[in-house]
């Protein structure tokens, strides 16, 4: 069996990462074993999850792009033989929205027919001007 030295990299750990789609949660199993628990390094972003946890001869890193935001400081960590079970809730994408106050008949709404010089110069910029397209469905009989 190849022993892993530190060389300044670190290996993979088997990982499963899958919703709890009925707590609404986040759950990753990291197989690290032989790691000491005090030594296990783990760090959440709403974005990401980082693990780095030295084992023996072996230093497991890992780096988790998550395609959901979830609540970092919610996040709960259990290990036990040799397997790490993290549990971090989604957040919801609106959480953090600002509501937009909607302003009736000001400026805006009695001159909404004319195009401002600066709409007009933004939508020339990235070819947003002329007519839709459409589409046109040939059927042969």
């Amino acid at each position: 069996m190849r022993k892993w030295h530190n060389t300044g990299l670190g290996l993979p750990p088997n990982t499963v990462a899958y919703a709890d789609r009925e707590n609404l949660k986040l759950v990753v199993e990291f197989a690290i074993p032989g790691a000491p628990t005090d030594t296990i390094d783990v760090k959440i972003l709403e974005d990401s999850l980082h693990l780095t946890a030295p084992a023996r001869d072996i230093e497991y890193v890992s780096t988790l792009a998550l395609s959901w935001p979830v609540k970092p400081g919610k996040a709960e960590a259990t290990y036990e033989h040799g397997l790490l079970r993290i549990e971090v809730p989604f957040k919801d994408p609106m959480e953090d929205a600002v509501k937009v106050v909607i302003k009736a008949g000001g400026v805006e709404a009695r001159h909404s027919n004319r195009r401002s010089s600066w709409l007009a110069g933004v939508e020339g910029r990235y070819g947003l001007m002329g007519p839709s397209p459409t589409l046109s469905l040939h059927t042969s009989g």
